[in-house]
């Protein structure tokens, strides 16, 4: 199963960022890929950038406590595992990306939008807190 790993030091709290992560409506914020996000009883349903007629259910399990966040995919079977961890006024953000076999030709475009994910995410989390 080709997989990835991806992380961040982002100068904001861990709350700010994990304001960002753990909600879905924010995601096209930041999310490289996302238009739009709808909630879903399980977690929401997302739009890719382009492609609003092409709903894509998605799996939420969040845990503020170990700072964890894993969203699946119910379409494609992709897996994010995010990891925040705070290290005093910044906050080091992991993801790990893993995706199933048939998918695998999608490995390139989502190492390259995940980073560009990351980018987004610490220009908006260092906006945010310095507010």
């Amino acid at each position: 199963m080709p997989q990835f790993d991806d992380e961040v030091l982002v100068r904001a709290p861990l709350e700010e960022v994990w304001k960002l992560v753990h909600d879905p409506s924010r995601y096209p914020e930041w999310w490289t890929g996302i238009g739009s996000v709808e909630p879903a009883p399980d977690g929401y349903t997302m739009y890719p950038e382009g492609w609003p007629d092409y709903p894509m259910p998605q799996r939420l399990q969040t845990s503020s406590a170990d700072g964890r966040v894993t969203i699946s995919c119910l379409v494609s079977d992709l897996e994010y595992r995010w990891q925040l961890t705070a290290e005093g006024e910044r906050t080091r953000v992991q993801v790990h990306v893993d995706i199933p076999e048939v998918e695998s030709h999608r490995l390139e475009t989502q190492t390259a939008a995940m980073s560009s994910a990351l980018a987004r995410l610490t220009r908006l989390a260092t906006t945010s807190a310095s507010r």
